[in-house]
């Protein structure tokens, strides 16, 4: 029998299962950060790859130049997870794991029930610069890599951090062939032209510093995978979970910890969210959420976004127009200036709004509207739209 890949549980026995993958030359400790708050939710399973951490290379039967491909170490993922009793399954895997859960989706869709995408792409690069350095540790062992391993993995202020250096030691602690077999099924990896076949809800996060995998190639992964999520972290490089724990961390809350009846609500919600608030404004707030405020956000996701904003009964220009004068009634200025950039992205003008505001001057009295008129002429400056006011 195929040796068992080394893992860690973590969560109660009866909760969902999310399994997490780790990025070539690391070990399941680059989610330490992550999974005391994931495990109180779900039956957190971390695996180590072939040759790392405490997974022996033999995992692999051929760890021979060019014989790994990706399917064989999803295949090891499966197997650890039959042997666990685990049929279904969320997934979230960092760049080489997140690829492994790609695969998964790809190929045993009956097993996946959602997917995140860390610091991954759907190719990896030139083949040759992997079968170089396959070639390289097999030659000298993985301490050639060891060096530039944290230059390659975090952003310049974060590389001499206790965290960064221990990641660094389980890449030099990693066993030759095995790290150079995951080198090679990286060379042969190219999901490009299956990304439309994955139809789990797909969230994917983007260190905006990573040199490895660029922003570039999560754009690819989120285009191509249909209604993906894209989450953009600044300040993040290859290792966006150890280097920007809370942020990830509080994207993974908001993605996996919608409840299972919800689900098309919260996909529906968060779409409808993006279109009239903007990205920008929704990757803010879901890098912002933490383990205390993930319910909230759930909930605004789902109730207001995913049950009110998607109801057929009033347009999304009629709906801007009353959550408008709402906000002036109730004075919440930070909202109103929210939703006056909301009311343009829904067909409403700038001229089209002062009416609004004349009008809540008579309902929501002239306090109000003179608060508003303020507000809402500092957004249309900022923004460089002309002000009819």
């Amino acid at each position: 029998m195929t040796p068992l890949l080394h893992h860690r549980i973590d969560g109660p026995t009866d909760a969902p299962v999310l399994v997490l993958g780790p990025s070539l030359g690391t070990s399941l400790a680059v989610w330490d950060a992550q999974t005391p708050a994931l495990a109180r939710r779900h039956r957190v399973i971390r695996w180590d790859l072939p040759g790392h951490g405490g997974s022996p290379a033999g995992a692999l039967r051929d760890t021979g130049p060019g014989a790994t491909v990706v399917a064989d170490l999803a295949a090891l993922v499966l197997d650890l997870a039959d042997r666990l009793g685990v049929t279904r399954f969320a997934y979230a895997g960092i760049s080489l794991g997140g690829a492994v859960g790609a695969h998964l989706a790809v190929h045993h869709p009956q097993r996946i029930t959602g997917l995140a995408l860390v610091c991954s792409s759907a190719r990896f690069g030139e083949p040759a610069a992997w079968r170089e350095r396959a070639a390289l540790v097999r030659a000298e062992g993985t301490e050639a890599l060891a060096a530039g391993a944290a230059g390659r993995w975090f952003t310049a202020g974060f590389t001499r951090t206790q965290v960064a250096g221990r990641l660094v030691d389980d890449l030099r602690t990693a066993a030759p062939e095995g790290y150079a077999a995951c080198c090679d099924a990286l060379a042969a990896y190219d999901l490009r032209p299956d990304l439309h076949r994955i139809t789990v809800p797909t969230l994917v996060v983007a260190g905006r510093d990573d040199p490895a995998t660029p922003p570039g190639h999560a754009r690819e992964l989120a285009d191509g995978i249909p209604g993906a999520t894209l989450l953009e972290l600044p300040g993040a490089s290859h290792l966006a979970p150890a280097e920007r724990p809370q942020a990830v961390l509080g994207a993974l809350l908001g993605h996996f910890e919608a409840p299972a009846d919800d689900g098309s609500r919260h996909t529906e919600g968060m779409a409808v969210r993006r279109a009239v608030l903007g990205d920008a404004h929704v990757d803010r707030a879901v890098a912002r959420t933490t383990e205390f405020t993930a319910d909230f956000q759930d909930y605004i996701t789902r109730c207001a976004w995913g049950e009110i904003w998607t109801r057929p009964g009033l347009d999304r220009r009629t709906r801007s127009c009353l959550t408008l004068t709402a906000l002036i009634a109730h004075g919440h200025q930070e909202e109103l200036a929210l939703h006056v950039r909301a009311a343009l992205r829904n067909g409403l003008t700038p001229e089209d709004i002062k009416e609004v505001l004349l009008h809540s001057a008579v309902y929501c009295g002239v306090p109000a509207a003179n608060s508003a008129f303020a507000t809402a002429q500092r957004v249309l400056a900022e923004d460089g739209v002309p002000s009819p006011f």
